[in-house]
């Protein structure tokens, strides 16, 4: 089939929905499928994907760099009357999820939406507005596109009640975003804990994310004190970027830990495996996630889990089997951590058991297959979009 993808996130940007659709992308096109994605305009960057299509967008720089597509253009226009499109498939319930819906109106076709955010979590990325009132607004949106969709798909879940409280009718089918298993093959743990002077006996906690309010980042820092006094050989590596770096490492210098715990930036794909093999324990305080990548990827590279249990965490960890989910408080947080910081063999078993989950639910290959079953299912409904033009 012939599946167009519309996003406002796309590549270059390293975030969970860019990965998202470029793991569905690999896997459609394995199994014989097409795929189109119609994205934002980025400056300076080259697609090497020639079935990728830009929109015009205005640059902004508000605490990330995101670009914001204008969803209407001519050329993009021409290319999509030619195209023989199956499935359209919105990312985003405003601006090039607009672009999709008229599409899919016009072609005729079923339009699958997928609720990647909760966006009450998001709105400190909204400059001016009040938060509840930012919040309100975009919730009302996006309800309201999520109910002219064939069907609505959410990453894991736990989400599903709460998009139903919010307001959608439509139904909704929970498929996660899997790990691109050809990534993560060939790591190499000493080539990072070798470049940041790790000793073989200290205990490495990880923490890979976006580095920001919503990730809820500042309540590890918070407990780090304590838990690094607490076990000499724990030491922390931040792997990623955003704009709580500097106040971070101004707490790390203020509270006597900076020597213990690493900033290593972001890191690029293909090195990103070597950052999991590199670590001990996976620590995870976000309590904004849908998707939870990060989680699978730590998992299937075998790490143990310490999560705050919230979305995301709590469909992927197996409490006290792959990991612990633990209550937003510092002490449970610690001893979580320190149980399996004393225990190696508990690590160690955690960390197989992890992988074992990982690989047999989380993989990119098993949820591409689940996303085209949905696909099938529109298109054999006999569906006609009342819409249509």
């Amino acid at each position: 089939m012939n599946i167009a993808i519309f996003t406002n996130n796309y590549l270059p940007n390293p975030y969970g929905v860019p990965g998202s659709i470029e793991s569905f992308r690999k896997e459609f096109e394995k199994l014989g499928h097409t795929v189109y994605v119609f994205a934002p305009a980025w400056k300076g960057y080259q697609d090497e994907n020639p079935n990728v299509f830009r929109y015009p967008a205005v640059n902004i720089g508000y605490r990330i760099k995101f670009p914001l597509a204008i969803p209407y253009s001519r050329k993009v226009s021409r290319v999509l009357d030619k195209l023989d499109i199956n499935i359209v498939h919105a990312q985003h319930p405003n601006l090039l999820g607009m672009a999709a819906l008229r599409w899919a109106n016009k072609k005729n076709v079923p339009l699958i939406f997928t609720w990647h955010t909760l966006y009450d979590k998001y709105t400190n990325f909204v400059p001016l507005l009040p938060q509840k009132l930012s919040a309100n607004w975009i919730i009302k949106k996006a309800v309201k596109f999520a109910n002219k969709a064939y069907l609505v798909v959410v990453p894991t879940g736990s989400i599903v009640d709460i998009v139903k409280d919010w307001g959608v009718k439509n139904k909704i089918v929970s498929i996660p975003t899997g790990v691109e298993e050809d990534v993560f093959q060939n790591y190499d743990r000493q080539s990072i804990r070798g470049k940041f002077g790790l000793r073989e006996d200290e205990i490495l906690l990880l923490l890979v994310s976006r580095i920001t309010e919503e990730k809820n980042i500042e309540f590890i820092f918070g407990l780090l004190p304590d838990l690094l006094s607490r076990n000499g050989l724990l030491k922390v590596m931040v792997v990623g970027e955003g704009y709580l770096v500097p106040k971070l490492k101004k707490f790390s210098e203020e509270k006597g830990i900076a020597s213990r715990v690493i900033f290593s930036g972001r890191a690029g794909k293909d090195d990103l495996k070597n950052y999991y093999a590199a670590g001990d324990i996976f620590i995870h305080a976000s309590k904004s996630e849908t998707q939870g990548m990060i989680l699978s990827e730590a998992m299937y590279m075998g790490l143990p889990v310490v999560a705050v249990e919230a979305t995301g965490a709590k469909d992927l960890v197996v409490n006290r089997q792959s990991g612990f989910l633990v209550r937003e408080d510092n002490q449970e947080f610690c001893e979580a951590v320190e149980k399996l910081a004393q225990d190696r063999e508990l690590r160690k078993k955690m960390g197989e058991e992890a992988k074992r989950i990982a690989r047999e639910k989380y993989t990119s290959g098993v949820c591409a297959r689940r996303m085209l079953e949905v696909y099938e299912e529109a298109l054999k409904s006999k569906f006609r979009n009342p819409n249509a033009k």
